[in-house]
């Protein structure tokens, strides 16, 4: 008894867990808190945001301090004007040299404005793009989402068909019995139900995978089972008009509008390469050199200095002037590139909106056709319990009732994909 209770308590809290169902909105916030993808972004945020200072775009003063202590051993052989002659064996030297510099830069051409500039635009940059992940990582999730209720939608269609094919059985192993029907229309009925059974297997299997690709997606540490309760709702009031004036406020449109701005601080700051550069140094030395033997036994110095230090750039193989050239040949694919995107973005949202209004424009026309085709497996059924109708009539049916149903869900998933791409478009996801 005490080894039972311990196994209930042990295995009831998984299959509770088990059981929970996956909301979209919870699908959503586990993909916002985990996903790997937003992750990297947002780290690539934090990098840009550490390097957008002025140290890192060279315009703060730069403080070091320097020590070196060299001990010498050698052999000393000096000969004096005087005619003093030192000799000395194995003479110990030290030389200590210590200094404390600072310098800050007065003038580069407007090199530090250019960098810092570059270094705002870039972290502007991975914002938009970080923003940009979240909406794609929200679409795919949504897409798979409603990929699982597709699929379970498949699965009740094959099991609403098998129910079908289990009655045909029935009727026709009732007639048997009685001397009413043939050995092959029994056979083909048995035939009829386990190619049905099989069909419901693979199709369980295919939710259970679709659902294993979900929860990837959400970046989750430990898979599990978990049920989806949910149907494919069309949101049918977007228009075109609003998608299609938003795209250049789209964050996709706004990060290559950023990278136009990086590639033109970037021929300012090869530009400032061609002007002289003005720096100011100043600082503390500190020299000691101590002999045991030689003219000088010792000698030290110490003191500030202060000074100027200009560099002009005289010839230098033109490669300055290549490095310009270079860079604003990337100004202009930026701006093609800028271009190129929203043609792309727009004939995207032109043919998405027409798949998801001519989706939309079919689904209730189908819905009907699902109706219809569901009364005539009703009426088939019936008029075979009286012999009026075959074998052959009833599979008919049944096949009707399939390819109508899975047409009306194809349609639904296409309109909800194509809504979910049209508010990714218009940066219009969320919970």
């Amino acid at each position: 008894m005490k080894l039972r209770t311990t196994l209930i308590a042990f295995i009831l809290p998984f299959f509770a867990f088990a059981q929970n169902p996956i909301t979209l909105k919870s699908a959503i916030d586990s993909t916002l808190k985990n996903n790997f993808d937003i992750q990297l972004a947002s780290n690539n945020v934090e990098i840009n945001k550490l390097n957008n200072n002025a140290g890192m775009a060279g315009g703060l003063p730069a403080v070091n301090i320097s020590v070196v202590d060299n001990q010498t051993s050698s052999d000393v052989l000096q000969k004096l004007n005087s005619g003093a002659e030192i000799q000395k064996s194995a003479a110990n030297g030290n030389a200590l040299t210590s200094n404390i510099t600072a310098g800050i830069l007065l003038y580069n051409g407007s090199r530090v404005i250019a960098t810092r500039q570059r270094l705002q635009s870039l972290q502007k940059q991975s914002e938009l793009q970080l923003n940009l992940q979240i909406q794609n990582s929200i679409a795919a999730v949504m897409a798979k989402y409603f990929d699982i209720v597709r699929q379970s939608e498949y699965l009740k269609i094959i099991e609403r068909s098998k129910d079908v094919s289990q009655t045909k059985l029935d009727i026709i192993t009732d007639r048997r019995k009685v001397g009413m029907a043939n050995d092959a229309d029994y056979l083909q009925a048995l035939i009829d139900l386990n190619t049905i059974v099989q069909s419901l297997k693979s199709q369980q299997l295919i939710v259970d995978q679709t659902k294993t690709e979900l929860l990837e997606l959400m970046s989750m540490k430990k898979f599990y089972a978990f049920q989806l309760k949910d149907s494919i709702v069309v949101d049918k009031s977007i228009e075109l008009e609003s998608i299609l004036s938003y795209l250049q406020k789209n964050p996709q449109y706004l990060s290559s509008e950023q990278q136009i701005k990086i590639n033109e601080q970037v021929v300012k700051e090869v530009s400032s390469l061609l002007y002289p550069s003005l720096r100011i140094n100043t600082g503390l030395n500190f020299n000691r050199n101590q002999s045991s033997a030689g003219l000088t036994l010792m000698n030290q110095n110490v003191g500030p200095y202060a000074g100027l230090s200009l560099q002009v750039p005289i010839y230098n193989g033109n490669t300055y002037k290549t490095q310009k050239k270079t860079a604003q040949v990337n100004v202009d694919n930026a701006r093609i590139q800028l271009e190129s995107l929203l043609t792309s973005l727009t004939a995207d949202a032109l043919k998405t909106f027409h798949a998801y209004q001519t989706s939309i424009e079919q689904i209730s026309s189908q819905q009907n056709s699902v109706d219809l085709s569901a009364k005539l497996i009703q009426v088939v059924l019936q008029r075979f319990k009286v012999n009026q109708a075959t074998i052959l009539d009833v599979k008919a049916a049944q096949a009707s009732f399939e390819n109508s149903g899975y047409q009306l869900i194809n349609l639904s998933y296409a309109a909800k994909i194509a809504e979910i791409e049209l508010k990714r478009l218009k940066y219009q996801l969320a919970n």
